[in-house]
């Protein structure tokens, strides 16, 4: 298993689109640059905030291979490779493996709503079929179903599944999972409005939508955070509660990506379902942005 450390903060990239649909390599890496120059721990590629349930396969593929490429080595870079099929998940796994990714992150099967030992047994199969440290992704918000705190502690014990992201907002279960883990096992928040919180409870970190539009202010609030300087932390913390929340004001990316494409980063292009800001919604973005000197 490759030796990498997900401690901090981790940006999930959002995918840019050309005006013709496809994926825009140049402010692909663009945003990967930037994001390495603010001071970002860490990258994920292809997880909710990329999009990656409308990119096919060969466009995943090529998503990760150029964030490998951009990042050179100055950062790890986690792929988002899970599905709610496991023969699919082991094949995207695979294929991120020989791209040259530093983990992968896979998110709990959707739709199908398996038993908790199904979750166990599916996890536990795609780890087994890679050398890739394998970080866990809970988020009943989507997903319709949870991973269970007791079934996060079993799949700890799995030698290379070394993380889980935990977006759950259930603070009783992600404490069980702290008090319970083995050493080395990380906790990573997978909502920003409450990274800090849960790091004083002892996670490690977060992986986040927000860093994607203030990647230095968000990485110091995690550093102050985890160094127990917690004053600090909670001033970032507080400058940047209002465009955690708006964020989530429409579907994830949509805020993002029209605040990406305010600051001339990105253009402004989804794949159906998703669509455009509305305008009275827009307005608030903008005046939160100004007001963090973001625009």
């Amino acid at each position: 298993m490759r030796n990498v450390s997900l401690r901090g903060a981790t940006v999930a990239l959002v995918t840019p689109f050309s005006a013709s649909g496809t994926v825009d390599e140049k402010a692909l890496r663009g945003l990967v640059d930037w994001q390495i120059q603010q001071g970002i721990d860490a990258l994920l590629a292809t997880g909710s905030t990329g999009e990656a349930a409308t990119l096919s396969p060969d466009e995943q593929a090529r998503v990760i291979e150029i964030v490998v490429e951009q990042t050179a080595g100055r950062r790890p870079v986690v792929a988002g490779t899970g599905t709610n099929s496991t023969g699919k998940s082991i094949e995207m796994t695979r294929r991120a493996e020989q791209l040259g990714c530093d983990a992968v992150m896979l998110v709990g099967p959707y739709y199908n709503k398996p038993t908790q030992d199904g979750f166990y047994q599916h996890f536990k199969t795609v780890a087994e079929a890679t050398s890739l440290p394998v970080v866990l992704y809970n988020v009943p918000g989507r997903t319709a179903s949870n991973i269970a705190a007791d079934t996060v502690l079993r799949l700890a014990e799995v030698p290379n599944i070394v993380a889980i992201k935990e977006a759950s907002g259930n603070f009783s279960q992600i404490m069980q999972i702290l008090r319970g883990r083995p050493k080395g096992f990380l906790l990573l928040s997978g909502d920003d409005a409450i990274c800090l919180p849960l790091i004083a409870l002892g996670a490690d970190g977060g992986i986040s939508v927000v860093a994607n539009e203030a990647p230095g202010q968000f990485s110091r609030m995690i550093r102050f955070a985890l160094d127990g300087q917690f004053k600090e932390s909670r001033e970032l913390h507080y400058r940047l509660l209002s465009l955690m929340e708006l964020n989530f004001i429409e579907s994830n990316p949509i805020p993002v990506k029209a605040a990406l494409a305010m600051m001339g980063r990105i253009q402004e292009e989804y794949r159906l379902p998703l669509l455009k800001m509305t305008e009275p919604n827009r307005a608030k973005l903008r005046s939160v942005l100004l007001d963090l000197g973001l625009l």
